[in-house]
C-alpha cells in the first residue's frame, strides 16, 4: 500500500514538473517572438546551418556550470536586444507625408515596443534567477583583465598561491564527498524500504 501512495505521489510530480517546465514563456511572450521573427526573417538555410549563436553543449554538463552558462547567455541577449533597438530608425516628427511612410513608422515603433518586452522579460529573468551567476561571470571577466606583467601582481599571485591552491584542492575533495555520501543515502534507503 505504501509502494502505491509513493508511486501514485512520484507520478503527480512528475505530471506537475511536466506542466510547470512548459509554461515558462509566458502566451504573450511567444506571439511577440513569433511576430518579431516575421519581421527578422531569413531564409530556411541560413536558420538550420549547424551553427547555433548559443551551443547547447554546455547545457550537458553540471548543474553549477549550467547556470553560470546561461547567466552568461542572458547577458548576451539584452547586449543583443539593446543593440536591435539601436538598429531601428528613430521615430520622426509627424508631417504631412505619405501614408507609406506612415505605415513605416507605425511598423519601427511596434518592433521597439516588441523588442523593448522581450527585452524586460530577460532582464526580468536574469535580475531574479541568476544574481549569483551574474556576480560569478563578472568575477571571471576581471581575471581577464590581471596585468600579468606587473612585478606587484605576481608577486602578490605567488603569496596567494598556497591558499588557493588549498582552497581548490579541499573543494573538488568536499564535492567528491557529497556525491559519495548521496550514494551511501540511496543505497541505504533502497535497503530499508526492501
Amino acid at each position: 500500500m505504501a509502494a502505491m501512495a509513493r508511486a501514485v505521489v512520484c507520478l503527480s510530480l512528475c505530471l506537475a514538473v511536466s506542466q510547470v517546465r512548459s509554461s515558462h514563456i509566458p502566451a504573450e511572450m511567444n506571439r511577440t517572438i513569433q511576430n518579431l521573427l516575421q519581421h527578422y526573417s531569413i531564409s530556411n538555410k541560413d536558420r538550420f546551418n549547424g551553427k547555433p549563436v548559443f551551443s547547447r553543449e554546455p547545457l550537458t554538463g553540471k548543474m553549477e556550470a549550467q547556470k553560470v552558462f546561461m547567466g552568461g547567455v542572458l547577458e548576451s541577449y539584452e547586449k543583443l536586444f539593446g543593440h536591435m533597438l539601436k538598429e531601428l530608425p528613430t521615430p520622426s516628427p509627424q508631417t504631412a507625408e505619405s501614408n507609406a511612410a506612415d505605415a513605416a513608422a507605425r511598423t519601427d515603433e511596434d518592433m521597439r515596443t516588441k523588442l523593448s518586452y522581450i527585452l524586460r522579460q530577460v532582464q526580468d529573468l536574469r535580475r531574479h534567477r541568476y544574481q549569483e551567476q551574474e556576480k560569478l561571470l563578472q568575477n571571471l571577466q576581471d581575471l581577464k583583465h590581471i596585468k600579468m606583467d606587473n612585478p606587484v601582481v605576481q608577486s602578490k599571485a605567488l603569496w596567494e598561491l598556497p591558499w588557493l591552491y588549498e582552497e581548490a584542492s579541499s573543494l573538488s575533495d568536499n564535492i567528491i564527498k557529497q556525491r559519495r555520501r548521496r550514494r551511501q543515502a540511496r543505497r541505504a534507503k533502497t535497503r530499508l524500504g526492501a
